[in-house]
């Protein structure tokens, strides 16, 4: 099965950019998206030339914002929306489709902001999101994917000691945040497999950053530890462009 995570930043304007093309080309089983910054009904619109798919999507209360969707060629046997919690719930940010085999989680985390002005919100929705995957995976194993807006280790971004609590992304609070996702009972499928490869997710459109390869690892498969010896590769894809994100690929056996 592959399965496939992209942060298109704008479902409309990565449609313009030849994204139909790109997806038809990748063939995934199930693709993940984040920020689509679109609601519903014009995520689907923007899909409307993909076929074989069932089109499952999220969309933010607030227009043009967040907003996640999974496409499967299975239909799921159930599909949910946020986490529960009031709070959380309103900016369009988890979606979960269930599978024969396992639950599959597509999130966009909270960006901490500029001045880490949502630090103290994201913690909070760091641990509440913790909480729901422990319940979630209590029916059957789960994989989660999608944008945590979080550089795990310093191997994960081009420049951690300047950016090591200073920067939206490497704090240690974001930080601690991520690894409380693992210690749920969930494997990072790229470190497992390759624990010292150094490769980005994300490249800020300043400063030619892409070109310059300054980037960051934000985009993870987080797969149930359960599932450990069903992985058989995860793969970036730094050379797609379209966003500031690039597609990342798991490759799972069942």
């Amino acid at each position: 099965m592959k399965i496939i995570s992209w942060n298109v930043n704008g479902i409309r304007a990565s449609v313009k950019k030849d994204f139909v093309n790109e997806f038809n080309s990748i063939n995934a089983d199930v693709f993940c998206l984040q920020e689509t910054k679109a609601q519903n009904d014009q995520v689907e619109e923007a899909l409307s030339e993909i076929s074989g798919y069932e089109i499952n999507t999220h969309s933010a209360d607030k227009k043009g914002y967040s907003g996640v969707s999974i496409l499967s060629k299975v239909k799921p046997e159930s599909v949910t929306v946020n986490i529960g919690i009031d709070e959380h719930d309103h900016e369009g940010r988890v979606i979960a489709t269930e599978f024969e085999q396992f639950i599959m989680v597509d999130v966009y985390v909270p960006n901490s902001g500029s001045g880490l002005k949502r630090l103290d919100y994201r913690a909070t929705w760091d641990a509440a999101f913790a909480k729901y995957l422990k319940q979630l995976r209590k029916k059957k194993p789960i994989i989660v994917t999608g944008d945590f807006n979080v550089a795990h280790q310093p191997i994960d971004l081009a420049r951690p000691k300047p950016n090591y609590n200073k920067t939206s992304g490497y704090t240690q609070v974001e930080i601690d945040g991520i690894q409380g996702l693992l210690d749920v009972g969930l494997v990072d499928a790229y470190r497992t497999l390759y624990p010292e490869k150094v490769e980005y997710t994300f490249w800020s459109v300043r400063f030619g950053a892409r070109a310059k390869n300054v980037g960051w690892r934000l985009d993870y498969f987080l797969v149930d530890e359960r599932l450990r010896d069903n992985i058989k590769d995860s793969i970036i894809h730094t050379n797609t462009m379209g966003s500031d994100h690039c597609p990342i690929e798991l490759q799972i056996e069942f």
